[in-house]
């Protein structure tokens, strides 16, 4: 299963920028799917997630009322719709998916055998 993920770039505080993780229809529907970041010199980071469903997305509270996780169907892309952007969600931004959930586990980067190959989010003045 190969992830492909898309859409950084240079962007200023207060921009909005949105990253898209290619996916087939079938993983699309059926697993779950994440986003994480990971700045330089620090551990990777739970940004958001959304079940094979739709029902239910998920975020961490650093990203919470900015970030939106969403799935365009007819593209077969994960999303991420990043607004309000700050120079701390400076990282590069994985996208991951998971056949399984576990509400124990899913904040947990460990927990997801398949990864995109990560696309660099820079915000600055």
């Amino acid at each position: 299963v190969q992830l492909q993920a898309s859409g950084g770039g240079l962007v200023q505080p207060g921009d909005s920028l949105k990253l898209s993780c290619a996916a087939s229809q079938h993983t699309l529907q059926l697993w779950y799917w994440a986003w994480f970041r990971q700045a330089p010199g620090k551990e990777r980071e739970f940004v958001a997630h959304i079940s094979r469903n739709d029902a239910r997305t998920l975020y961490g509270e650093s990203v919470k009322g900015r970030f939106t996780i969403s799935k365009d169907k007819a593209e077969n892309m994960v999303d991420l719709q990043m607004n309000s952007l700050k120079p701390e969600d400076t990282a590069v931004y994985y996208c991951a998916a998971d056949p399984s959930f576990s509400l124990r586990t899913y904040r947990d980067s460990r927990t997801y055998p398949y990864w995109g190959q990560g696309t660099l989010v820079t915000v600055s003045s």
